[in-house]
C-alpha cells in the first residue's frame, strides 16, 4: 500500500511531533512514523528543564523563539503537559565558576534575558535549605519546566486532531528519492510518497543522512538520573551547579529529580541506556553539596536516555546539503527538550515558506565538510580530541 502525503516526518520525539503539529495548522498533509511509541526515547526520560540561562550564544534567537511557543502551551495544543514557569537557579562553589556565571549572565542579557545576580548572603536568605557550598548565583525567573512524559503525547494527539497521521510501532526501512520527491519504504509494508522528508530520528537520524551523502560524527549517550521519594515541598526553582554535575527541581507532588554530569554512554542498537550504579552515588554526594536537606531521602528510581551528540555541543538543524526537500533536526546533545518546539517552527518556515527569520547557519550539517572545534565540556567527559568531523557529501 502506497500513501501520498505532503510531508513525511521520520521520529516521533518532541521535535517530530511539533513539526506534524505545525504543518498540520498549515494546511499540509502530513504523516509521522515512529519505530516505536511517540515520546518513548530521550523526549520522554529527560530532565523536564526548560532552561534560558548558560547556552551557547548563537542559539539563543532559536531558544527565545521556542521558549515564547512554550509559554503558549496550553493555546496551542489544549494541554499544559505540567508547565511551570519555576525560574532556573544557577549556582557557582568558587570564585571561578562565579567568572563563568557572569560570563553566561551578559550573554543572556544581550538577548534581552533578564538575569538576577544574587550573592552568598542574599541565597541563604531566599533559599535556606542551600549548603554551605553555593557562593553565588544567577536566577532567571522566565525559564521553566514541563514533565516530559506528558508532552510528545499530548503534542501527537493535538497533531492528529489537525488531521496529522501519527504511525507508531513502524520503521523506516528506507528513504530514497522518487523524481523531486521521495518515496520512504517500512517494515510493515508500506510506503509513503511525498515531496518533503523531516529527518528528526534522533540518536537513529545518520541512517537517513547518510543514504543521501551526508553525515556527522554523532554518537550516543545520557545524563545518569534519578527521582527521589515524596517529601515536603520547599525547592521551587530549578537549580544547576554550573559545572553541571548537580541539576534538580522539585515537582509539586514532592518528589526530587536530579540530572547530572559526566554522561553515561547509551547503546541505540540494543536500545539500553543503563545507570552504572557508581554514577548515581556520585551524584547523590553531588547534590549533598548544594542541598544537603536531601540526605534522608530515598531514591525510588534511576534512569537514562538515549541521545544524540556531536563534538561542538551543537545540533544539526535545515535543508540537507545534498537534496532538496529533505530536512534534518537531529543531534540535540540534550538540549532538544527547550528548543523543541523553536525547531518545529523553523522546520516549518523552511518547507512552507522557503525561508526562516531565525538563525539557524550555525547549525548546518555542512559543518562536518571540515573538522569542528570539540566542545571542552564533552571532551573532558568523554576523551575526546581536540577536533572532530566527518564527510558531507
Amino acid at each position: 500500500m502506497t500513501t501520498r502525503m505532503r510531508v513525511a516526518v521520520v521520529g516521533g520525539g518532541l521535535i517530530g511531533t511539533w513539526t506534524a503539529h505545525f504543518l498540520a495548522r498549515r494546511g499540509l498533509d502530513v504523516i509521522l512514523i515512529e519505530k516505536g511509541m511517540v515520546g518513548a526515547q530521550s523526549s520522554g526520560v529527560n530532565f523536564g528543564n526548560l532552561r534560558l540561562q548558560g547556552r551557547h550564544p548563537g542559539q539563543y534567537p532559536l531558544s527565545l523563539r521556542s521558549q515564547a511557543l512554550w509559554e503558549d502551551i496550553e493555546a496551542l495544543i489544549g494541554d499544559r503537559c505540567e508547565f511551570e514557569r519555576t525560574g532556573h537557579l544557577y549556582v557557582a562553589m568558587n570564585d571561578a565558576e562565579r567568572e563563568k556565571l557572569e560570563q553566561h549572565a551578559r550573554v543572556a542579557e544581550s538577548h534581552g534575558l533578564v538575569i538576577e545576580r544574587i550573592g552568598c548572603d542574599e541565597l541563604r536568605r531566599r533559599w535556606p535549605w542551600l549548603g554551605e557550598g553555593p557562593q553565588a548565583a544567577t536566577y532567571s525567573a522566565r525559564d521553566a519546566t514541563s514533565n516530559p512524559r506528558l508532552v510528545s503525547v499530548a503534542v501527537a494527539r493535538a497533531a492528529q486532531r489537525r488531521g496529522a497521521e501519527i504511525v507508531e510501532h513502524t520503521r523506516v526501512t528506507e528513504v530514497c528519492r522518487n523524481g523531486t520527491g521521495f518515496t520512504l519504504e517500512t517494515d510493515t509494508g508500506r510506503a509513503v510518497d511525498c515531496d518533503a522528508v523531516v529527518n528528526s530520528a534522533g540518536a537513529w537520524a545518520l541512517n537517513i543522512a547518510e543514504a543521501f551523502g551526508e553525515t556527522a560524527p554523532m554518537f550516543a549517550a545520557g545524563p545518569p538520573q534519578f527521582v527521589t521519594e515524596p517529601i515536603p515541598y520547599r525547592v521551587t526553582p530549578s537549580v544547576q551547579a554550573v559545572d553541571g554535575s548537580v541539576i534538580f527541581r522539585q515537582i509539586l507532588r514532592g518528589n526530587v529529580i536530579f540530572a547530572g554530569y559526566p554522561r553515561t554512554a547509551a547503546d541505540p542498537v540494543l536500545n539500553r541506556a543503563p545507570v552504572p550504579p557508581i554514577k548515581t552515588l556520585n551524584g547523590m554526594r553531588n547534590l549533598m553539596k548544594i542541598a544537603p536537606f536531601l540526605k534522608s531521602a530515598q531514591v525510588i528510581r534511576v534512569w537514562s536516555g538515549i541521545e544524540g551528540y556531536l563534538p561542538d555541543m551543537l545540533p544539526v538543524i535545515g535543508e540537507s546539503g545534498t537534496t532538496p526537500g529533505l530536512y534534518h533536526a537531529f543531534g540535540f546533545c540534550g538540549h532538544g527538550f527547550q528548543v523543541g518546539p523553536g525547531v518545529a517552527a523553523v522546520l516549518v518556515d523552511l518547507i512552507v515558506d522557503g525561508r526562516t527569520d531565525t538563525p539557524i547557519d550555525l547549525f548546518s550539517i555542512n559543518r562536518f565538510k571540515n573538522s569542528v572545534q570539540v566542545s571542552d565540556k564533552l571532551a573532558r567527559e568523554f576523551d575526546l580530541p581536540a577536533a572532530a568531523g566527518g564527510r558531507a557529501g
